[in-house]
């Protein structure tokens, strides 16, 4: 009998609270078939003692956050950008998952280009791209709503995200479709449908949108069904498109973290199965 969790995945960071072997001891309790990995914990635990946690538990870690931050000027740090991206992509090959999430970087200071911006994440994406395909790993180029150009990603719509990821192959990059991101945006769900035309839809993520935003607005990613997004319509979008991957939950929120993190996993699963596949 389904339960309706097949495809989905906790983003680590939903619950952030919880060490990373309690949150594969509370996807044993729950169910929960998928996790979305991040960097800092993972290195915390260690990358080969994750990977050794998640795969005896039987996990599959859908995602790895996150590379990117590509849009430095200054030689070396865009020398020191390009090494970390290298050493995500051996972190997520090692951890045995496909798709590293890039969020592709802010404008430097003083900068107000984003159109060069862009062009120095292409020409970075034509170093790391060969050098992730040759490990079995995509890369998913994420736009953030565009309330984060200036300090955190410079691609706000799935058609500046294809834009790039179109001049390499798609085993090499692809997108992140992020319902809190794109919600907003009339031109998604054609840019979806071009997305999955060209295989290029490497992970699908929930987050729902809430108002009013907190301070700094970073953390302001609401819970599934608590704001004005209709997540069966996106799923239908990107389904429709081709898409039959997990189906990611990543929250950044102060309230959840504050709570007891197996409680809120439960929650986020039946939150997700109540709005995203009943």
């Amino acid at each position: 009998m389904s339960t309706g969790l097949e495809r989905f995945s906790i983003n680590q960071m939903t619950v952030k609270q919880l060490s990373l072997p309690e949150l594969v001891d509370s996807c044993l309790e729950l169910g929960v078939p998928g996790v979305g990995l991040w960097r800092e914990p993972v290195r915390a635990y260690g990358v080969e003692a994750a990977a050794r946690l998640v795969r005896d538990a039987g996990l599959t870690v859908t995602t790895l956050c996150r590379g990117g931050f590509l849009t430095a000027i200054d030689p070396v740090e865009r020398a020191e950008a390009l090494g970390d991206n290298h050493a995500a992509i051996d972190e997520a090959a090692a951890l045995g998952t496909d798709t590293l999430v890039l969020v592709s970087g802010g404008l430097p200071a003083g900068s107000k280009d984003l159109r060069g911006a862009r062009e120095r994440i292409a020409d970075a994406l034509a170093v790391l791209g060969p050098y992730a395909a040759e490990r079995g790993v995509r890369l998913a180029i994420e736009p953030l709503h565009p309330m984060y150009a200036a300090d955190r990603c410079v691609v706000s719509t799935l058609a500046q995200a294809l834009d790039l990821a179109e001049r390499f192959p798609a085993d090499q990059v692809g997108v992140t479709v992020d319902t809190y991101h794109i919600w907003w945006d009339d031109t998604a769900p054609e840019q979806i449908a071009r997305a999955g035309a060209g295989g290029r839809i490497h992970t699908f993520q929930l987050a729902d949108w809430t108002t009013p935003l907190p301070e700094g607005v970073l953390n302001g990613r609401g819970q599934i069904g608590d704001g004005s997004i209709d997540m069966r319509e996106w799923k239908r979008y990107v389904e429709t498109a081709g898409y039959t991957g997990a189906i990611e939950v990543e929250l950044f929120n102060d309230e959840l973290w504050a709570r007891d993190g197996r409680e809120v996993l439960a929650e986020t699963a039946e939150r997700f199965v109540e709005h995203a596949i009943r």
